[in-house]
């Protein structure tokens, strides 16, 4: 599985604000109004600024000294907003109740009252200020012409059910025209983008108010949310400056502690929030995650019991258990989290938030008909939900241009054209995993698995992730469900297909033997290990790269690994993470044994945590961590064990440093880099026969290099450019066993055989190609033709029907071959096969004269005449 972090901020319906459902909005969410008030007097002005710097107490102090006649509106909504901000709920509404009486007319105030009642659970009251909003602007709009109150006015009329993308392209437009450089319609019209999931709208958004507000906590926390999605490292940057403007942030550490839990980081997560408590200790969602970090510990009464304080001031606020749920679903705990949805929605049924993240876990459930009915809800009743959008475009889509095929424990959907060409293929790959992993682990699967192949990336990001972006994501699996991207929608990028099923499917196992509950790492880990069990090629192999990255103490703790996989320094660091995992798995392995990991497995499932697992079964985390990285800088030293590792400084490599560059060359007569840059350097220069020696020497030293630019692969290329045929094949053997993604390499290898004849190695080389792309005639021509030569003629059959879904050039010439083999197998469809051949060739000779004798072999005999007198 390639998981990314998927965000999904809600909006929510009309009775409640965007409150607290997510870290940052709700009470914070003053902040906003308070970002951009006028500022009057200088008590204003200092109560403003103590609020941005997170010193609320002293703002509180501030407002309460602030003359009524300056302005009076900021000085009671400063103060709703610090108390609200240190968690005094109930001062805050006494405070929120007095303002409205002294400014009843205030859209400020009012707006500030509203947050101070839902704080409180007061959701009828609350929803009767909306209202009061909207009448103010109906019947005195006159006196609402400011940014501010045009700004309030339509956050008022979007919890009322007003279309979105009314309010953000007429009204919050509108807003700011009286004062272009306003805070408040910039502020709404990310929120509102987040609150959509249209994170590049949001990250424009608040990127245009840092110009005018450099440094704004509040502007940079909407920032890192539109990062969270796709650049989690750039978010937790973003995150820590807004912590620098404002340290006591109670968002941005809250965001920071979700960071830290999907890092499977509870230590610092927990950290975060005592931080967060010690400013709000009553905050709803610093209690939403504490409640999160029990369940996770298998504390259930500690789960309850953070539960309940989360609801203490607001029994029926829904966003708890949306958060709590939401979460758990994050940790692949779909049915935990389906529960807390359904928990949300009896508190209230109209909370869409809840009702489109039960809609995903149904569906990352397998609960399909469920799952897309409330998809479909959601979308008629919030048009601008772009996840909901794009969801229903995807069941259309499927609707029309699937199909399924069915096996005793599989249900396959792909593409209807794939599936006549290679979905037979899929079914078989999975039901032989089925029965390799199942029994491996002791996991009688839930039967039918469900797996989905798209051959559009953005379909497949659709169905895994809600939106259309896939940050290089292969496959996932939910569990019960398989999501994987077709060789269709990786055009230029061979990647072998078969291998990441079957890894996908390995999760599957574990998941269910796990009841869900493993960490990413033991997950990932042994995924990777299984696909090197079926095929020593597949699964991440040892590279320099690793190996320089393992000896430069860049191992990741083992107890710290799952956060590898979430915010990688690049695409390489990523792909590490999968290697190293599997690495701890193998040490566990060779170690404990294969009993001790299955023993960790059962002990997850039970809820134990995986340090406790690991502790009782194989040795602590601290021994185990100590053990592994010697075992990892073994296995780095053990790669190509003679070549010489040394890279040259870069000054080395400068012009006019040639002298100095062959001398160190000359004292590492085995380095890795130079032998690479003497075979580049001749056979830009054509001098093949040159480039052969520093060739052959890194391949004896290095014979397993993976690569289409690798030694190995570039020597069989002079081996051919010099007509050394016989080598050329030799090399093209040990490459095709090593590396399952070279498809040019498969090519030649099956020219090569098949004009020796060695017709078993030419259809052993045509799978592999088939592995790595099944849309392409030469493996399946390849194929046809090595199952005809040794007498398969049902696997030539097929081979050659494969041929004529992809469009041949000459598909009389297939339809002939194909109608020949079925001759000879004694198919009578050979018969419709020739028929075809000659509608598209009339003149083929060939099918003529088969025609003609399978004619004849059906003709009825002739009647004998009849004898006359």
């Amino acid at each position: 599985m390639r998981q990314p972090g998927f965000l999904k901020i809600p909006c929510l319906r009309p009775d409640f604000q965007l409150f607290r459902t997510t870290p940052g909005f709700g009470i914070s969410g003053i902040a906003l109004l308070l970002a951009v008030l006028p500022l009057g007097a200088e008590t204003v002005e200092n109560g403003q600024r103590l609020l941005a710097e997170g010193k609320y107490a002293e703002a509180v102090k501030a407002a309460g000294t602030t003359d009524p006649f300056e302005d009076a509106e900021a000085g009671a909504v400063i103060r709703i907003e610090g108390l609200l901000a240190t968690g005094q709920y109930r001062e805050a509404l006494a405070a929120a109740r007095a303002a409205h009486e002294a400014e009843p007319r205030s859209l400020r105030v009012l707006w500030a009252a509203r947050a101070a009642l839902l704080a409180n659970g007061e959701t009828a009251q609350a929803a009767e200020h909306l209202r009061d909003i909207e009448r103010l602007m109906t019947y005195r709009g006159r006196a609402y012409q400011d940014a501010e109150s045009i700004t309030i006015y339509g956050r008022a009329m979007l919890l009322q059910g007003t279309d979105p993308r009314a309010i953000l392209e007429r009204i919050y437009t509108t807003a700011k025209k009286p004062d272009p450089d306003s805070l408040a319609p910039i502020l709404a019209s990310g929120e509102l983008a987040l609150a959509k999931n249209d994170f590049a709208l949001a990250e424009k958004t608040y990127a245009e108010g840092l110009k005018v507000s450099p440094g704004n906590a509040v502007l940079l926390h909407g920032l890192a949310l539109a990062y969270a999605g796709t650049d989690r490292a750039k978010m937790s940057a973003t995150l820590l400056e807004a912590l620098a403007a404002n340290p006591q942030h109670v968002p941005s550490l809250l965001r920071l502690a979700d960071h830290a839990i999907d890092a499977e980081n509870q230590t610092e997560a927990a950290a975060l929030l005592d931080r967060a408590a010690a400013v709000n200790a009553h905050d709803p969602d610093l209690w939403a995650y504490r409640a999160v970090l029990a369940h996770l510990r298998n504390d259930l009464p500690g789960e309850a019991e953070a539960r309940g304080k989360a609801l203490e001031f607001f029994a029926a606020n829904p966003a708890v258990d949306h958060l709590i749920g939401r979460k758990l679903s994050q940790k692949y705990r779909f049915a935990e989290g389906a529960a807390r949805q359904r928990r949300a929605l009896e508190a209230d049924a109209s909370y869409l938030p809840a009702k489109a993240q039960l809609a995903n876990d149904l569906l990352r459930l397998g609960d399909e008909d469920e799952g897309w009915a409330l998809a479909a809800a959601v979308r008629e009743l919030d048009a601008y939900d772009i996840p909901a959008f794009n969801l229903m475009t995807l069941r259309d889509t499927m609707q029309a241009k699937f199909t399924t095929l069915t096996s005793p424990h599989f249900t396959v959907r792909m593409g209807a054209a794939e599936a006549e060409i290679y979905g037979p293929r899929a079914v078989e790959l999975l039901e032989r995993a089925r029965s390799v992993l199942a029994a491996k682990y002791g996991v009688d699967v839930t039967a039918p698995t469900i797996v989905e192949i798209f051959p559009e990336q953005k379909d497949f990001g659709v169905r895994t992730f809600g939106m259309p972006d896939n940050p290089g994501y292969l496959g996932v699996c939910f569990g019960r469900v398989v999501t994987a991207t077709s060789p269709a929608a990786r055009k230029g990028t061979p990647i072998n297909w078969e291998a990441v099923l079957w890894h996908e499917f390995c999760h599957t196992v574990t998941l269910q033997a796990t009841n869900n509950k493993m960490p990413r790492w033991l997950s990932e880990g042994i995924s990777v290990h299984e696909e090197r069990a079926a095929d020593p090629s597949w699964g991440e192999q040892l590279i320099p790269q690793y190996r320089k990255m393992i000896l430069d103490g860049e191992l990741t703790p083992v107890s710290k690994l799952s956060g590898a996989f979430l915010a990688p320094k690049s695409p390489l660091h990523l792909q590490f993470a999968y290697y190293e995992s599997s690495l701890v798995v193998e040490h566990l392995l060779e170690k404990y044994g294969a009993e001790a990991l299955r023993s960790v497995l059962r002990d997850l499932a039970e809820g134990v945590p995986i340090n406790d697992a690991l502790a009782k079964r194989t040795a602590p985390m601290e021994t185990l961590e100590t053990e592994f990285a010697e075992r990892a800088k073994s296995i780095a030293n053990s790669l190509a064990p003679g070549m010489n590792w040394d890279e040259p400084e870069p000054e080395l490599l400068l012009p006019g440093a040639e002298a100095e560059l062959n001398a160190w060359a000359a004292a590492r007569p085995d380095n890795f880099t130079m032998l690479m840059r003497q075979a580049t350097q001749m056979l830009e220069e054509h001098n093949h026969a040159q480039a052969k020696t520093p060739l052959e020497r890194l391949v004896s030293l290095y014979p397993r290099q993976p690569g289409a630019d690798s030694a190995p692969a570039v020597l069989a290329k002079v081996y051919r450019e010099l007509g050394e045929a016989e080598a050329e094949l030799k090399l093209l053997t040990q490459i095709t066993a090593n590396d399952s993604q070279a498809p040019e390499i498969y090519a030649r290898r099956m020219e090569l055989d098949a004009a020796a004849g060695n017709w078993a190695r030419v259809k052993e080389t045509a799978n592999r190609y088939l592995a790595v792309n099944p849309l392409v005639p030469p493996p399946w021509r390849q194929l046809a033709k090595a199952a005809e030569m040794t007498g398969d003629f049902p696997a030539a059959a097929a081979a050659l029907r494969a041929q004529l879904k992809l469009d041949p050039p000459n598909p009389g010439e297939v339809h002939y071959q194909l109608a020949s083999v079925l001759h000879r197998a004694g198919d009578p469809g050979a018969k419709r096969e020739v028929l075809m051949a000659l509608e598209e060739t009339p003149r083929h000779r060939a099918a003529l004269k088969l025609l003609l004798e399978l004619t004849t072999a059906t003709a009825a005999p002739p009647v004998p005449a009849a004898n006359t007198p």
